[in-house]
C-alpha cells in the first residue's frame, strides 16, 4: 500500500460539552486532534462560542456530520451545506465526514436509516455525494453505519459500501465498531467484511463500544467502554491498512474526561506497536479533486 496522508494524525476524541470546558482549560495529553458535529456548532455564541474557538485555534479538528441525509429521497439541504462550508472554512477544519444512510424525508427522523442495497440506490447517492463536494469544494469521506434492517437488499453491504466510494470517488470513514455490531446482527464474518474495504481511502477511523441486547443483538449505542473484540479489530485494520488517525466515540454515560482519555491512550498504544512513532503522516487539509 502506497503511503497515504491524512487530515490529521495519532489518537482523539470526540468533543462534547458535558467537558468541553475542562478540555479548553486543560487540554489532555493523550488527545491528539478533535471531532465535533458541526450542527451543534453552528451559529453557537456566547461562552460556548469562545470555548470552541480556543479550542480549534490551537488543535487539530475534524467534523462528522449528523444531518446531511446523503441517501434520502427528498432533495439535498443545500442551506444547510453551506452553513457547514462556512464552519468548516472558519474553523480550519482538517475534514468533514457524514453517515451513509438517511435522516430524512419530508422532515427529519432523528435516527439513522439504513440505504437500500440496490444499484439504483448507489446512483442516487454517488449524484448527491458529487453535489456536495462541489458545493463544498472538498472531498468528503462517509462512514460505514450501523443497520438493522436490509430492506430490498440486491447485493451485499460491503459491495454497496464500495461501490458508492468508487462511482463518487469519495472517501471512507472507517468505524471498526460498526463492523463488529452488524457483524453479530447480520451474521457476517467482520474480518472478511474489514479485509474488503479500500484501505487506501480511509480518512480516519471511529472505535466505541455498544450494547449487548442479546447474543444476537447488538445496539450501537456509543455508551460503553470499547470491547476487546473491537479492539482486536482495530489491530486487524491497522495490520492490513497501516496506522490511520483513529479516534473514541462516546455520547452517552459519559464519564470524567480523565476516564476516557484512558482508551484513549490505549488507541495510542496499538498505533504505537504498529510503528506510528516511527513515521507520523503529515498533517494537512484533504484537498478537493476535481
Amino acid at each position: 500500500m502506497s503511503a497515504q496522508t491524512f487530515p490529521v494524525h495519532g489518537a482523539g476524541l470526540g468533543l462534547r460539552r458535558a467537558f468541553a470546558a475542562v478540555a479548553a482549560e486543560q487540554p489532555p495529553a493523550e488527545v491528539d486532534f478533535w471531532e465535533i458535529a458541526p450542527e451543534n456548532w453552528i451559529g453557537v455564541g456566547g461562552r460556548w462560542g469562545k470555548v470552541l474557538r480556543s479550542l480549534t485555534e490551537r488543535y487539530p479538528f475534524v467534523c462528522h456530520g449528523l444531518s446531511l441525509s446523503i441517501g434520502s429521497p427528498a432533495p439535498l439541504d443545500l442551506d444547510l451545506v453551506r452553513r457547514i462550508k462556512g464552519f468548516l472554512d472558519q474553523h480550519q477544519i482538517r475534514a468533514y465526514t457524514e453517515h451513509l444512510s438517511f435522516c430524512s424525508d419530508e422532515g427529519h427522523l432523528y435516527d439513522l436509516m439504513p440505504i437500500p442495497f440496490t444499484s439504483e440506490a448507489v446512483a442516487h447517492v454517488v449524484e448527491r455525494i458529487r453535489q456536495v463536494q462541489d458545493s463544498l469544494e472538498r472531498r468528503i469521506a462517509l462512514e460505514n453505519v450501523s443497520y438493522y434492517a436490509a430492506p430490498g437488499q440486491e447485493m451485499s453491504e460491503l459491495e454497496f459500501i464500495n461501490a458508492v466510494l468508487h462511482e463518487a470517488d469519495c472517501d471512507l470513514l472507517l468505524d471498526v465498531n460498526n463492523i463488529q455490531v452488524n457483524s453479530i446482527n447480520h451474521g457476517y464474518d467482520a474480518s472478511h467484511f474489514l479485509n474488503g474495504l479500500p484501505g487506501d481511502r480511509v480518512v480516519y477511523a471511529h472505535i466505541a463500544g455498544h450494547y449487548e441486547e442479546a447474543p444476537d443483538l447488538r445496539v450501537d449505542t456509543h455508551g460503553a467502554d470499547v470491547i476487546e473484540p473491537v479492539w482486536g479489530l482495530l489491530d486487524q485494520a491497522y495490520r492490513r491498512f497501516g496506522v490511520f488517525p483513529t479516534l473514541l466515540e462516546r455520547d452517552f454515560n459519559i464519564p470524567p474526561l480523565d476516564q476516557l482519555t484512558n482508551e484513549v491512550r490505549r488507541i495510542r498504544s496499538v498505533q504505537a506497536a504498529h510503528g506510528l512513532a516511527a513515521a507520523q503522516p503529515r498533517q494537512e487539509p484533504l484537498a478537493y479533486a476535481s
